[in-house]
């Protein structure tokens, strides 16, 4: 007979992901994958960027800057 890891749960839903919100202005995500927000990888860490921070900022998204230096 197989056990299950301890800690883990064996019944009721799965947990609900936390919502995205921009690392920029803090705006909560309008759905789970929103196709105009983008997603850059900082520190070994994703980060997302809503549609209108991304697009003020496209010029230092595209020279590969850090969002530190927006």
């Amino acid at each position: 007979m197989t056990s299950l890891p301890p800690g883990s749960d064996q019944g009721g839903s799965p947990e609900r992901p936390a919502p995205l919100l921009c690392a920029r202005c803090g705006i909560p995500a309008p759905g789970p994958h929103p196709v105009t927000w983008i997603c850059s990888v900082e520190n070994g860490t994703p980060v997302h960027f809503c549609d209108t921070c991304s697009r003020e900022n496209l010029r230092s998204i595209e020279g590969r800057l850090d969002s530190a230096w927006w």
